[in-house]
């Protein structure tokens, strides 16, 4: 019997939940495909069916979406509001499954909705979920325990991973970024390569446990409103002792990122800092020059305050 073929896009939520998806269809039988690696093409026809005003992350899930329909049954597009205490995501999160469905009319999607304010908790999502696609309750369960210990232990092994880059005697910078920005091959791996080429220590705002950086939030703002916001102000706490430098990395235009990033400049003085916003016309030899400037920045403080003591 030929399996069911569940297609993800390589965009937005795919970075950080990707194992758990894959696992969960996976333990119940179905075929997953995946979309390739952003790239130009694939960015061109998220941009030709977005409207003007969706950040540059948005176009990029839409050009995924776009370029899975027709290799495979059913399109994957989740939809997290809230997450448990309150905590809420952007907007294009709420909508993006609506948006794709008016967008491809003809095309045939899943999704899940995790609203917690509402009584919709993650569990409820896959237990639905699993419902629709005709499992019985107790391999959905099984299916979902699974899928969520697999990502458990990822989330662990990158924590480990990174911890022991602290340690190193390299200089270290934080990318204080969105996974679906800084792991996206498009956009955000010639940031990564231009660090790595100059032989600096990268560590990811993303990877430290997500509830522990939602309250280590607090430290800096008391008012931060948006989920993935407070875990990326949570991982500069985390790390401020440890890094020589942060790089705030964003998309335009993105009304979150750019409210926060200006809170933390506005409060953190102390560690040398600098933004990259990145749209669907930027250059890699303009992020190779900016980067190169701020690493001699960092560097020429670093030897300043050692000739001080």
């Amino acid at each position: 019997m030929k399996k069911v073929k569940i297609g993800i896009p390589k965009a937005l939520l795919y970075y950080k939940y990707q194992v758990m998806w894959r696992s969960f269809f996976e333990e119940l039988g179905l075929e997953v495909v995946v979309s390739p690696n952003t790239n130009k093409a694939i960015l061109d026809l998220g941009t030709n069916s977005s409207i003007d005003e969706s950040c540059t992350s948005a176009k990029i899930y839409m050009g995924h979406v776009e370029w899975l329909i027709g290799k495979c049954d059913y399109i994957f597009v989740p939809r997290i509001v809230s997450y448990e205490g309150g905590d809420i995501t952007c907007t294009k999160f709420h909508g993006i499954y609506d948006i794709v469905r008016a967008t491809f009319p003809a095309a045939k999607f899943l999704h899940y909705n995790v609203d917690y304010a509402e009584g919709h908790t993650q569990e409820k999502a896959y237990s639905k979920l699993g419902k629709e696609l005709g499992a019985k309750p107790a391999a959905v369960k099984l299916a979902y325990e699974n899928a969520l210990n697999a990502l458990k232990n990822y989330e662990k092994g990158l924590e480990s991973r990174q911890e022991a880059l602290v340690c190193a005697e390299s200089l270290k910078v934080l990318v204080v970024a969105h996974p679906y920005n800084i792991y996206d091959k498009l956009i955000g791996e010639p940031i990564v390569k231009a660090l790595e080429e100059l032989n600096v220590g990268v560590l990811y705002a993303d990877i430290p446990d997500t509830i522990d950086m939602c309250k280590q939030s607090k430290t800096l703002s008391d008012s931060m409103y948006w989920r993935y916001n407070k875990e990326l102000v949570g991982a500069i706490g985390h790390y401020k002792d440890d890094i020589d430098g942060i790089i705030f990395m964003a998309t335009f235009p993105c009304g979150p990122d750019s409210l926060a990033i200006e809170l933390l400049m506005r409060k953190l003085k102390e560690i040398p800092m600098t933004t990259l916003i990145v749209d669907s016309n930027f250059g890699e030899a303009g992020i190779q020059t900016r980067i190169e400037s701020f690493i001699d920045i960092i560097e020429a403080k670093k030897k300043e305050a050692a000739h001080a003591v």
